[in-house]
Protein backbone atom coordinates (compact mmCIF):
# COMPACT_ATOMS: atom_id res chain seq x y z
CA UNK A 1 0.00 0.00 0.00
CA UNK A 2 1.40 3.37 -0.90
CA UNK A 3 0.22 6.79 -0.83
CA UNK A 4 1.01 9.14 -3.12
CA UNK A 5 0.99 12.70 -4.25
CA UNK A 6 -0.17 13.60 -7.59
CA UNK A 7 -1.30 17.55 -8.05
CA UNK A 8 -1.38 17.77 -4.83
CA UNK A 9 -3.65 15.55 -3.88
CA UNK A 10 -3.27 12.66 -1.77
CA UNK A 11 -4.20 8.99 -2.92
CA UNK A 12 -3.44 5.94 -2.29
CA UNK A 13 -2.43 2.91 -4.21
CA UNK A 14 -3.67 -0.84 -3.19
CA UNK A 15 -2.45 -3.85 -4.95
CA UNK A 16 -5.42 -6.70 -5.37
CA UNK A 17 -6.12 -9.43 -7.42
CA UNK A 18 -9.56 -9.54 -9.61
CA UNK A 19 -11.81 -12.90 -8.28
CA UNK A 20 -14.13 -14.62 -10.49
CA UNK A 21 -17.94 -13.96 -8.23
CA UNK A 22 -20.79 -15.79 -10.23
CA UNK A 23 -20.79 -14.61 -13.67
CA UNK A 24 -19.02 -11.59 -12.95
CA UNK A 25 -15.75 -10.37 -11.30
CA UNK A 26 -14.49 -8.49 -8.20
CA UNK A 27 -12.38 -6.82 -5.77
CA UNK A 28 -11.41 -6.59 -1.81
CA UNK A 29 -11.28 -2.99 -0.74
CA UNK A 30 -8.63 -3.37 1.76
CA UNK A 31 -10.72 -2.47 5.63
CA UNK A 32 -8.53 0.58 6.56
CA UNK A 33 -9.42 2.32 3.04
CA UNK A 34 -13.34 1.74 3.09
CA UNK A 35 -12.99 3.52 6.99
CA UNK A 36 -11.67 6.46 4.83
CA UNK A 37 -13.90 6.80 2.59
CA UNK A 38 -16.88 5.45 5.28
CA UNK A 39 -18.19 2.60 3.15
CA UNK A 40 -19.38 -0.53 4.76
CA UNK A 41 -20.83 -3.59 3.67
CA UNK A 42 -23.95 -2.78 1.68
CA UNK A 43 -22.94 0.43 0.59
CA UNK A 44 -23.63 1.50 -2.54
CA UNK A 45 -21.31 2.64 -4.79
CA UNK A 46 -20.74 4.36 -9.07
CA UNK A 47 -18.66 2.18 -11.06
CA UNK A 48 -16.96 4.38 -14.06
CA UNK A 49 -15.07 3.16 -16.40
CA UNK A 50 -13.09 5.98 -18.33
CA UNK A 51 -10.01 6.33 -20.43
CA UNK A 52 -9.39 2.24 -19.30
CA UNK A 53 -9.32 3.26 -15.63
CA UNK A 54 -11.87 1.56 -13.25
CA UNK A 55 -13.28 4.39 -10.44
CA UNK A 56 -14.75 3.64 -7.33
CA UNK A 57 -17.24 6.67 -5.99
CA UNK A 58 -19.52 6.07 -2.73
CA UNK A 59 -22.77 7.21 -3.47
CA UNK A 60 -23.98 10.26 -2.14
CA UNK A 61 -26.96 9.72 -0.12
CA UNK A 62 -29.93 10.68 -1.57
CA UNK A 63 -31.45 12.99 1.05
CA UNK A 64 -35.58 12.81 1.07
CA UNK A 65 -37.46 16.41 2.00
CA UNK A 66 -40.98 16.35 2.71
CA UNK A 67 -42.78 19.96 1.99
CA UNK A 68 -43.49 20.72 5.75
CA UNK A 69 -39.08 20.78 5.57
CA UNK A 70 -38.61 22.74 2.97
CA UNK A 71 -41.82 25.55 4.34
CA UNK A 72 -40.33 25.35 7.40
CA UNK A 73 -36.96 27.05 6.17
CA UNK A 74 -38.96 29.39 4.69
CA UNK A 75 -38.92 33.06 6.01
CA UNK A 76 -39.07 36.74 5.07
CA UNK A 77 -35.17 36.91 4.73
CA UNK A 78 -34.97 34.24 2.24
CA UNK A 79 -38.06 34.74 0.42
CA UNK A 80 -38.02 37.10 -2.80
CA UNK A 81 -40.50 38.78 -4.36
CA UNK A 82 -43.35 37.43 -6.89
CA UNK A 83 -41.77 36.81 -10.74
CA UNK A 84 -43.44 37.74 -13.57
CA UNK A 85 -42.85 35.76 -16.55
CA UNK A 86 -44.85 37.29 -19.19
CA UNK A 87 -47.93 35.28 -21.20
CA UNK A 88 -48.40 31.75 -20.34
CA UNK A 89 -48.35 29.90 -23.27
CA UNK A 90 -50.90 27.03 -25.22
CA UNK A 91 -50.45 24.67 -22.40
CA UNK A 92 -53.01 26.42 -20.18
CA UNK A 93 -55.55 25.91 -22.95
Amino acid sequence: MDINKENEVDFMTVATTVQKWGNSLGVRIPKDMAERIKIQQGSEIDLVEQEGKIILMPKKPQIKYSLEDLLAQCNPENRHEEIDFGVEGKELI
